[in-house]
């Protein structure tokens, strides 16, 4: 019968998948087992019973296109994307990404000296790579990708080589890190040597390229907090100052963090409705489920069935695990279905707790 190993290898995560399709009584199961390397791995199935041969092999075959979109490789490096149709896209380079806080937990760290503070972009993260021979867009997924033309201008015009890490946002990048900076790896460096790095490469109010405001002392971090609040921004990150960059995201805590003033997720669009509506789905499990319905605005193009789109909402209901006053802000393709599951959504009474 079929199986398959996939690794994965990104930072400080090493990971292993393995599937697959076993014979059982009269019909076949697909069996999955998962965990970081050497480590007693965590199995279970993905039938509940014994099915035919061709309704495991579609169950198969899609766990192996999910974990694949997700960067699993065959090569035993764990080298996301290698022997994939993606392998000349992938670039090397892979973003740190951000775990959550608190309210609470970011009011203490916003009068901690070791950390600042910074808005939070809602936009596509965007990281850039200048070399001698020309200029990368890279995506989330580390996958190389178009830049805005104004940006690739922006970009060109500063001088020296580097990769700078980012948010994009309509045709202006906001970089808020330096990993690479005229052949030098900054990134075992503290993020108060990259700031000021970032400072002296990127002009503050640059039209196409900027940087972001930065709040270092206390009164100012609480009031900046306050103020992007209270001017409906998407919410803040903090920073560690002695923190260095490491790639993907930490199991926990990290020295990075965000503190949302909204929620957002990523939904498949499971139909396009009547009226410029689009019903939503998420992975429960290995089981689609409804996520309610959201309207796409004029100045914006309907999602076709399928594809992956970014809903900002107030807060789920935990009975029908819908959205509750959703906003349509995009199709993401950067992210892959299989991202797009249940445990995304805050409920209404953590909602409200909050």
């Amino acid at each position: 019968m079929e199986n398959i190993t996939l690794y994965f290898r990104q930072g400080s995560s090493d990971k292993v998948y393995q599937t697959a399709i076993e014979p059982k009584d009269d019909g076949h199961i697909v069996t999955f087992a998962y965990g970081r390397r050497g480590s007693t791995l965590a199995t279970g199935t993905k039938t509940t019973a014994p099915v035919p041969y061709e309704d495991a092999k579609r169950i198969y075959d899609k766990l192996v296109a999910e974990k694949s979109a997700k960067g699993y490789t065959l090569g035993e490096s764990g080298t996301p994307y290698q022997h994939t149709e993606r392998e000349t896209q992938f670039s090397g380079i892979t973003p740190q990404l951000l775990n959550p806080v608190v309210p609470d937990e970011a009011a203490q760290l916003a009068t901690n000296s070791d950390w600042c503070v910074q808005e939070k972009f809602d936009g596509r993260r965007m990281l850039v790579r200048k070399y001698a021979d020309g200029i990368d867009g890279i995506n989330r997924k580390g996958l190389i990708v178009a830049l805005p033309e104004p940006v690739a201008r922006a970009v060109a015009q500063l001088p020296g080589t580097f990769v700078f890490d980012g948010e994009c946002v309509g045709n202006t990048l906001i970089v808020f890190d330096v990993l690479e900076l005229d052949g030098s790896d900054c990134r075992a460096r503290p993020y108060r040597d990259r700031l000021f790095a970032l400072m002296q490469s990127v002009p503050e109010d640059g039209s196409h390229l900027r940087s972001p405001e930065t709040a270092m002392d206390t009164s100012h971090k609480v009031e900046f907090i306050q103020r992007m609040r209270q001017e409906n921004k998407e919410g803040v990150v903090l920073k560690r100052l002695t923190g260095t960059y490491l790639p993907g995201r930490p199991s926990s805590g990290g020295d990075a963090l965000k503190l949302k003033f909204v929620e957002s997720a990523s939904f498949v669009i499971a139909k396009v409705n009547a009226k410029r509506s689009v019903s939503l789905q998420l992975l429960s499990g290995a089981k689609w489920v409804d996520a309610g319905n959201v309207t796409i605005p004029p100045n914006q193009e309907i999602p076709a069935k399928g594809t992956v789109a970014e809903v900002k909402y107030l807060y789920a209901f935990p009975e029908s695990g819908c959205v509750y006053q959703p906003v349509y802000l995009g199709q993401r393709e950067d992210i892959a279905a299989a991202e797009c599951v249940v445990g995304q959504l805050k409920y209404k009474a953590a909602a409200e707790a909050a």
